[in-house]
């Protein structure tokens, strides 16, 4: 088993900053702006032959915490639980604070062990942590996780009784079949959070009846009916004109990479409230990004016949281009409609990745053409020969043929539409591209 590793301290001090120092990537959200984080953030590092699970939190408040604050701390406290080992992160700049004292009151109690990381010391001396000695939980680290000053030897000191575990835990473990990575994208309050909580069967993530409770992509690994998934969490998505905040403009961008690095996109609709507009814009971005998606409308359950017809009738006229994927009425905080849900991500996902042979990829061509021809381009009219697949996720098929540069748009829509029939494209977008064969005998 690799050992576990929680990274705990007050707003501020630069957890987030030493996770991603930790990880090897830019996974966490970093800026000079306390509480950023809120719910715990996973990843794995490795120093030397001994990898680890490490553990971003967000700035603890051991007591007398209210509102979503409490809620961060119930993360941290989780974190605590799991890990063997904590590392207490400082502030060498800021010097030993009350609350600093209260958590190191909170860790004394927690049976874990503890290293005391003082972060932010480039350029100090020694005798800049001999206050931290005070709280009497060990040998003060001097560390700067931003230029990587005295991590390695503080990796070494925390995981210096697992060298054993690792070596036990060796090599050869079955990577397993692919997970299917599956993004939850919506405006903000929507619900989110509440179902991947549902889905996974535990408060894992803060759920707050505030919008923007969620502001980094937090990404979780679980398996379901048989199928393993990494669930990714993401930040609302307001309108352009409506973000302001640096903080918020980066929690976007997260999303909008986190939907580019998915398999298949969860676009949750909010049926208590209209759907906006907002919502179709994120759903065309989805679909220029090409990823497989399943729309999900939340909060079904509070509605009356007359609310869910109204919804109904504005999800076809404001989402009529997303025809091609599945809909499902949910209730995340009863966890209704979750399991129909879940198999049709997996069956989107399937779609997404098809292999489409050459000969039943041409038959089908060939008997669409059949059924109805391209229309004339000037004094030709374009013939379309054979087709073969030219990528996944989102399936491309190719066309080729002759005269195919003037092919109109209505006719493209027309093939994608006998493909997706033929070979039971649901949940995916398809594209469709033509070429034309040269003309040997032009000049």
């Amino acid at each position: 088993m690799k050992p576990v590793v929680a990274i705990v301290g007050r707003p501020n001090v630069g957890k987030s900053t030493l996770f991603n120092r930790l990880t090897r990537t830019r996974a966490a959200l970093v800026a000079d702006f306390p509480g950023l984080t809120r719910d715990r953030h996973y990843g794995e590092g490795r120093i030397g032959p001994r990898d680890y699970i490490v553990i971003d939190t967000g700035g603890f408040e051991p007591v007398n915490a209210e509102g979503i604050v409490r809620e961060m701390a119930a993360q941290t406290e989780q974190a605590i639980a799991e890990c063997d080992v904590v590392i207490f992160v400082l502030d060498a700049r800021e010097g030993l604070t009350g609350q600093d004292a209260r958590i190191a009151k909170r860790l004394r109690v927690a049976s874990r062990p503890i290293v005391l990381a003082v972060n932010k010391a480039e350029g100090l001396t020694e005798q800049s942590a001999a206050e931290f000695h005070e709280l009497g939980l060990g040998e003060p680290l001097l560390i700067s996780a931003a230029h990587g000053d005295g991590v390695q030897d503080l990796m070494h000191v925390a995981l210096e009784k697992f060298v054993e575990a690792a070596a036990d835990a060796s090599e050869g473990e079955p990577d397993g079949e692919r997970r299917i990575r599956v993004a939850v994208v919506g405006r903000p309050n929507v619900g989110k959070s509440t179902l991947i909580n549902a889905l996974l069967g535990e408060q894992r993530l803060i759920a707050f009846d505030q919008p923007g409770t969620t502001r980094d992509s937090i990404e979780i690994e679980f398996e379901y009916d048989g199928q393993t998934f990494t669930l990714i969490d993401t930040a609302g998505i307001r309108r352009r004109g409506k973000v302001f905040e640096t903080v918020e403009k980066f929690s976007v961008v997260k999303t909008l990479q986190s939907i580019a690095d998915c398999n298949v996109v969860i676009l949750l609709l909010d049926a208590a409230s209209e759907i906006a507009d907002q919502d179709a814009h994120i759903a065309g971005f989805v679909l220029e990004s090409g990823r497989a998606m399943v729309v999900a409308v939340n909060k079904w359950d509070g509605l009356d016949s007359y609310q869910r017809e109204r919804i109904t009738r504005e999800i076809e006229r404001k989402l009529h281009f997303l025809r091609w994927a599945r809909f499902h009425q949910v209730s995340a905080r009863k966890r209704t409609g979750l399991k129909a849900m879940m198999r049709s991500v997996t069956e989107a996902y399937c779609a997404a990745f098809v292999r489409l042979p050459t000969p039943k990829l041409t038959r089908a061509l060939l008997a669409a053409v059949a059924r109805q021809q391209p229309a004339r381009a000037g004094h030709s009219r374009p013939k379309p020969r054979y087709a073969h697949q030219g990528g996944h996720n989102p399936p491309i098929i190719v066309v080729h043929g002759n005269s195919l540069n003037n092919v109109a748009d209505s006719y493209r829509r027309y093939l994608e539409g006998q493909f997706r029939e033929q070979f039971e494209l649901t949940g995916t977008p398809l594209r469709v591209e033509f070429r034309t064969s040269r003309n040997p005998y032009v000049e």
